[in-house]
């Protein structure tokens, strides 16, 4: 584990209303929606500091911020007060120190931001910030990081349609990350500035920018040396983006790891009982799960998942198959109930026999839908049901051993 950076201070900026994420910011912050099951957003950049050495981080809450709050409060009281360690809440206090960190809960990625460091104070920089290689076809949707041979940062371009490429590689340009290291004068200095001037007061677009001329601000590669590639990082700002972040997790060898001993990721873990499946009865119903990532608390009840992300407590009924979707806390499935491609919001009662993910008429009409065609429901929701015919009845009835009447 890095030894502390003891000089160092982190803010992360962990306010937006995230309303691409809509419904699911509905009634909380971005930072705290759920992620890989038992995880909230805002555990990744968190790990990342630990993991790094960092811990003394300030997280700059706004936005419907009670749920983020309660989180950071159970589930971070993790560092050493008497060593002066602190993960807070702003406004708490104000620390000044030589070093500072900017980061954004926008993103899910692993990062050690000591070796970032070292690259920045070898430079001699004003500002480092971290940038990710991506497709110059896939650009226009980043603010782009405009670099010279040496990685020196020579402008800024806020998602152009014709992005500037990467010196001597035509077909990659630089994104940024909106992870930036601050000398703490400079940092002072711009603020000031920017404060007196008719600006959005935004990183990306005004800050960095006004510093570029007179500042060495450099570029940090997000590089894997030993894959030659650029390292994992998802941007989760979208719910399509989002759902496929999920997605890739319940791969075989995903590769964004969960179960990485040298990287542990921490989040508040509630007293909950192991994942339980139950039914094996060849012929009638049996309650499994497959290449899923199931939290605990959960109970699979004669049912099939698969492809799928269930957050803690949630409860799966019999008869019931769900498919490539992300489950929320504390959602319950009535039986018979068949789920496609769909994010199911916390604490829905999901009805017995709906159908959602099948008829995208009928899901456009009672569910929010996404571009690609995922289905997000919330609370206030009312799925598509449809009758159970006479097989489903009689073979929830044998299986239940009781008669057809009953099962109904």
């Amino acid at each position: 584990m890095p030894r502390p950076l003891d000089d160092s201070l982190v803010i992360v900026l962990a306010g937006g209303a995230g309303e691409r994420l809509y419904p699911l910011t509905k009634d909380r912050a971005k930072p705290a929606v759920y992620f890989g099951g038992p995880y909230r957003i805002i555990d990744f950049v968190l790990s990342n500091c630990i993991n790094s050495g960092l811990r003394h981080i300030f997280l700059a809450t706004q936005y419907k911020s009670l749920s983020l709050n309660r989180h950071i409060r159970m589930g971070w009281n993790i560092v050493s007060e008497e060593l002066g360690e602190f993960v807070e809440i702003l406004p708490p206090q104000k620390r000044v120190s030589e070093h500072w960190y900017q980061g954004t809960a926008d993103a899910v990625y692993q990062n050690l931001y000591s070796i970032m460091r070292e690259g920045d104070q070898g430079r001699r920089a004003a500002v480092t910030l971290a940038a990710l290689e991506v497709p110059v076809a896939d650009a226009s949707r980043f603010g782009i990081v405009v670099v010279d041979e040496e990685d020196r940062v020579r402008g800024f371009e806020e998602k152009p349609q014709v992005p500037s490429p990467i010196p001597g590689t035509p077909d990659l340009a630089l994104a940024s990350m909106g992870i930036y290291i601050f000398d703490m004068d400079v940092l002072v200095r711009s603020l000031e500035s920017d404060a007196l001037q008719p600006t959005t007061h935004d990183f990306g677009r005004d800050i960095i920018p006004s510093l570029i001329h007179d500042e060495r601000v450099f570029a940090y590669r997000f590089y894997d040396e030993n894959k030659k590639a650029a390292k994992y990082w998802r941007d989760i700002g979208t719910l399509d983006a989002y759902f496929e972040a999920n997605m890739d997790l319940c791969q075989v060898n995903p590769e964004f790891n969960l179960y990485d001993p040298e990287w542990p990721l921490r989040t508040y873990q509630p007293q909950a009982p192991p994942a339980k499946f139950v039914f094996a009865e060849a012929g009638k119903r049996c309650g499994q799960a497959l290449d899923s990532v199931i939290s605990p608390g959960c109970i699979i009840s004669g049912s099939t998942v698969t492809g799928s992300v269930l957050c803690p407590n949630v409860r799966v009924h019999s008869f019931c198959h769900i498919e490539q979707s992300i489950v929320m806390p504390g959602v319950r499935v009535g039986r018979h109930a068949r789920i496609r491609r769909a994010i199911i919001d916390r604490d829905v009662l999901i009805p017995r026999g709906a159908i959602i993910g099948y008829d995208r008429d009928e899901d456009r009409r009672r569910h929010t839908v996404t571009d690609a065609g995922v289905v997000v429901v919330e609370t206030d929701d009312e799925p598509l049901v449809r009758s159970l015919d006479e097989t489903a009845l009689r073979y929830e009835a044998d299986a239940d051993g009781r008669g057809v009447e009953q099962g109904r």
